[in-house]
């Protein structure tokens, strides 16, 4: 079955985000995919600002991107764009990092007046990153995205058809182009 990592750069352990990329790790795991998860706030801050390449944690964060079929990019939206530390970690992968990856962006929001960021803020970067096929990205809303008392995340169901939407295109474009697609019957 497919690998597929989340890279998540939020810098706040208790974000919303979480609670998107949550929902799509376990429905992904639900169809017997392998599943890891990179939150970029846990790889050492030094080795991000300094640019170490060479960093044991960023290079084994970059053989997971490296290992996997597919990726997703998830983010809050900061200043119109994804977090900043996000984009540290981006900018040590190397250059054809994303090359032959499947990707599906997810961010959140504070407001719908940041819909396009994932188009015109992250889209060129993974471009860059020599990405094969970047599907169709789902940005939310804050308020889309309730944290229960037991900090558990529940996601509106406008959302959560919109994700499983993305999920089942994602799902269909790494299988069909990592060769992993049951032939269509005649």
């Amino acid at each position: 079955m497919p690998k597929v990592v989340i890279v998540t750069g939020s810098p706040n352990a208790g974000s919303r985000l979480n609670g998107i990329s949550g929902y799509v790790e376990k429905s992904l795991q639900s169809r017997g995919w392998h599943v890891d998860v990179l939150p970029v706030v846990s790889l050492p801050a030094e080795d991000l600002i300094l640019t170490r390449w060479d960093s044991p944690a960023i290079t084994k964060a970059n053989l997971l991107v490296e290992e996997a079929d597919a990726v997703i990019i998830a983010s809050p939206v900061y200043k119109a764009s994804y977090s900043g530390v996000l984009k540290t970690y981006l900018d040590l992968l190397p250059q054809k990092g994303l090359e032959g990856k499947i990707v599906l962006p997810l961010f959140i929001g504070g407001t719908i007046s940041h819909l396009l960021a994932i188009d015109y803020a992250l889209k060129p970067v993974l471009s860059a990153l020599y990405a094969r096929h970047i599907s169709q990205g789902v940005y939310a809303v804050d308020s889309q995205v309730q944290r229960t008392e037991q900090s558990q995340f529940v996601l509106d169901e406008d959302l959560t058809k919109r994700l499983d939407a993305a999920i089942g295109q994602f799902a269909e474009a790494t299988l069909l182009f990592t060769g992993q697609a049951e032939p269509l019957l005649s």
